[in-house]
């Protein structure tokens, strides 16, 4: 069986598999360790591209677009390894990526998953926001990062440079322990895009493991390559699986009055959507609680299986106060401002 499987998820990227991919290849020297793509259902010639200039890359076409979430889901369902890499396909990587990586989750069995640091392609000194130095969350399940809240990036001095607990990590590069991954069934394919990964690294978490991150690997994000920042797509699916991630891993104590007061949060998203005129944004939140409620009772039944095989309940990583009111209230904009 094959040790490392690095999967990236296409769609109609051509332009960022001739951009990005060589140099995945280049980089990517390790002994019993494959190269794959899985294409979702693209439109373009992504898939032609690859046979014709890069025949080492293993391809998997799928008919449709399963999402990020289906999508990986059907690719590592399919693929037989022992770990497998889950790669943007708007990423750079650099020498020497995947060895720290491998090197922390084989010290410890206990490690789910374990992400690099991530920086900005663009601003390659500072981080980049989907991940930066490793993923944290509030009590109302509003994300940010080591060198990441909200829209505000920090530069990357060496502040984090040391390999510790998070509470998820980034799913445009992150390294996964297959056996735990195919226990755990992957991630929520409902969740189509967006949050998939702070769902999977909370239900491990509540299972027992660890999610890690190691500064001695970095790669270099593109980011908005799927959906770009300002889409009213984007904003449904951060709110609507916001939501579905509360109710599935919540403590029981917490349950149901942080959904609560995360929807009251919500609609004060929407009001300040519409004093920018972002009227389709506002719509795109209201659009999300109404699918949150469509969901609900498949996920009562979903939260109930969880519960039974919860092993923890409070995790270090979760920030206790509300990262909204030290943002913008009390003006704190770096993640070492903040104390847990």
């Amino acid at each position: 069986m094959t040790r490392i499987a690095v999967v990236i998820l296409n769609w109609n990227g051509r332009d960022l598999l001739e951009r990005f991919i060589p140099l995945v290849i280049k980089h990517t020297t390790q002994d019993n360790c494959q190269i794959w793509v899985a294409d979702n259902g693209s439109g373009d010639d992504s898939v032609s591209y690859l046979k014709e200039n890069h025949p080492q890359v293993n391809i998997l076409e799928f008919d449709r677009n399963y999402g990020f979430a289906g999508g990986y889901n059907r690719a590592l369902g399919i693929i037989k390894a022992s770990y497998y890499v889950l790669l943007n396909s708007d990423v750079e990587t650099s020498p020497g990526w995947l060895e720290p990586m491998i090197r922390v989750m084989e010290g410890d069995l206990s490690i789910a998953a374990c992400q690099p640091k991530i920086k900005s392609l663009d601003e390659r000194d500072y981080f980049e926001h989907a991940g930066a130095a490793g993923g944290f969350i509030d009590f109302l399940g509003y994300p940010f990062c080591r060198g990441r809240i909200f829209d505000v990036t920090e530069k990357d001095t060496g502040q984090y440079n040391n390999e510790c607990n998070i509470f998820w990590a980034s799913g445009a590069c992150m390294m996964v322990r297959a056996e735990t991954w195919h226990n755990n069934q992957g991630f929520d394919s409902n969740f189509f895009a967006h949050m998939e990964e702070i769902d999977y690294c909370w239900r491990v978490k509540n299972r027992g493991y660890k999610i890690m991150v190691t500064h001695k690997s970095e790669v270099y994000h593109q980011g908005g390559a799927s959906l770009p920042k300002s889409n009213p797509r984007k904003t449904f699916l951060n709110f609507r699986n916001n939501l579905l991630l509360l109710w599935k891993n919540l403590p029981p104590k917490q349950m149901p009055w942080f959904i609560i007061l995360r929807m009251l949060f919500d609609w004060m998203s929407v009001v300040k959507f519409l004093a920018a005129l972002s009227v389709h944004d506002a719509i795109a939140v209201l659009m999300a609680h109404i699918s949150f409620i469509t969901f609900l009772p498949e996920y009562i039944k979903k939260r109930k299986e969880l519960q039974r095989e919860r092993k923890r309940g409070n995790h270090p990583e979760v920030y206790l106060k509300s990262i909204v009111f030290e943002f913008f209230i009390r003006k704190k904009r770096s993640f070492s401002s903040l104390k847990f």
